[in-house]
Order: structure tokens, then C-alpha cells, then sequence
């Protein structure tokens, strides 16, 4: 069976730019939801009608509660809510029975000006680098699922993760539904964002089934991690983790050769 796992966030959701529009019970997070709600089923549509017979959608954000399952296509469309608690985070579920990943509603990582919201798996950092290079949540969920031989085919969200996305790849589609201007954001109108990721998701799933090839990204061999924390007593504790070298007041180093490692390393120290 083709199956297809999607990865969902919240930050990279079309004219997204306050906290407040983020987090479960503020008022204004309602109106951010349901657009976040439409725009992962217009991509499942998209991806059903490109080809893809199964799709499994991982909310993945803050409480992971945050998609209406109700707004999702009825049919080979299932929702993995909560967390799993496993190294895998944002990509709990996915395994080597996928053939291909989408994220949606995907942003700028920490230490960039991307997005009004930029981070990287919290705000408790300020810069996370793997083997030199600022590390978003997309490269770090890029490798968890290379690590199945699972390839990226297409990413929404601010335009700066989605210019990440073209450098790992040419070839990842890509929806860029904002572009941030220092606390803000310029975004397009939301109905257009949600029919140019149903239209793109459509080709990105077409183009695979046509040259699968093209779509994967090589594992690296070799992983060295810098991570530099907002407080000083994070780095601390971090440095007890195995494997772990405190850099400076507020950093760390980790090398591994196995990238399960490098998740382990953020489930416990991030």
C-alpha cells in the first residue's frame, strides 16, 4: 500500500505571527487552528488524488490537539493525536512501511529572522547545528526520516523553512505562505493557501510515483551537534548527558555516528 505521513505544525500556518494564535484555550488560537485544520486536509486531498492510498497526519504541535478531525477527508485518512513519547516526536508513527513524508505548517528554525515565531523544538535555545548547519525542525524530522528511507516531498510554512527545504533538495515542493518581516508576517489570503497545497501536493505525490529517486536525501554518516541554550543551567544539565561536552556557559557538543542517538540527545536535553 502507498502510504503517506504527514507532519503538522502550527507556526508556518498562512498569516500566523502571535503566540496567542498558537496556544490551545487564547482566544484568538481558534481561527489559526481551523486554518491549520484545512490546510493539512487540503493536503491529504491533494496527495490522495496524486496517487497515495493511506495517509496518517501526526498533529504535531504544543499539545498535539490542535488539527479538527472533522475537516479531514473521511476516507484512507487517519490522525495520530497526543504524544507518543518516543525519540521519533513530531514524527511519532512513521516507520519504514512509508513511502513518503509531507510536512505542513512548518517554519523557521531558532537564530533566524524568518519567521515572527522562529524556533526550534522550543524556545529554551537559541541555535541548534548539525554538522554546521542551523537546524530547523524540518532537518531534524528530514533525518529522522531518512533514517526509514523515507523521502520528503513537500513542505508549507514561512518562507525561509521552505528555502531550507530547496537547498537540502531542488526538488521538494514547496508552499510558502508567509514571509517574515521582523515581528510580523506577510502572508497570502488563507482559501489561496489551502487550494495551492491541495494543487502542489497533488504534483509533489504525481511527480513521486513518476521518479521516486529524485525525492531522497542520504543519511550523513556522521553527526556533530551544537546547541546553545537561552540559560546557562540548561547547558549544565545537559552536559551529564553520555556523550556530552559543555562548549561554553550556554552550549554543548554531542558526535554520534547514529542518528537515533542524536534524537535521544534532544528528547533528554532539549
Amino acid at each position: 500500500m502507498n502510504k503517506l505521513f504527514i507532519s503538522s505544525d502550527i507556526e508556518g500556518t498562512c498569516g500566523i505571527t502571535h503566540w496567542d494564535e498558537t496556544q490551545l484555550g487564547k482566544q484568538e488560537y481558534e481561527n489559526f487552528r481551523r486554518q491549520m485544520s484545512r490546510e493539512v486536509s487540503a493536503a491529504c486531498r491533494g496527495a490522495l488524488s496524486g496517487g497515495f492510498s493511506e495517509i496518517l497526519v501526526k498533529d504535531a504541535h504544543d499539545s498535539a490537539r490542535n488539527i479538527l478531525p472533522e475537516e479531514l477527508p473521511e476516507e484512507n485518512v487517519r490522525i495520530f493525536r497526543g504524544w507518543g513519547s518516543d525519540i521519533h516526536s513530531m514524527m511519532s508513527g512513521l516507520d519504514s512501511s512509508f513511502s513518503g513524508v509531507m510536512f505542513t505548517g512548518y517554519h523557521s528554525s531558532s537564530n533566524t529572522d524568518a519567521n515572527a515565531l522562529s524556533h526550534t523544538m522550543n524556545t529554551q535555545n537559541t541555535s541548534i547545528r548539525i554538522n554546521g548547519i542551523q537546524a530547523s525542525e524540518f532537518l531534524i524530522n528530514t533525518y529522522a526520516a531518512a533514517m526509514y528511507d523515507v523521502p520528503v516531498l513537500m513542505i508549507t510554512g514561512d518562507l525561509g523553512v521552505c528555502n531550507q527545504a530547496k537547498s537540502l533538495n531542488p526538488h521538494i515542493y514547496t508552499v510558502p505562505v508567509n514571509v517574515g518581516r521582523g515581528n510580523g508576517v506577510i502572508a497570502i489570503h488563507p482559501a489561496k493557501a489551502v487550494s495551492l497545497i491541495e494543487e502542489t501536493a497533488a504534483k509533489a505525490a504525481a511527480d513521486f510515483a513518476a521518479s521516486p529517486e529524485k525525492f531522497f536525501n542520504p543519511l550523513p554518516s556522521l553527526f556533530d551537534v551544537d546547541i546553545e541554550f537561552v540559560h546557562h543551567s540548561k547547558a549544565r544539565r545537559a552536559s551529564f548527558y553520555p556523550g556530552v561536552t559543555q562548549t561554553g556557559p550556554r552550549s554543548i557538543h554531542f558526535h554520534s555516528d547514529a542518528y537515533y542517538d542524536v534524537l535521544r540527545l534532544f528528547m533528554f536535553c532539549l
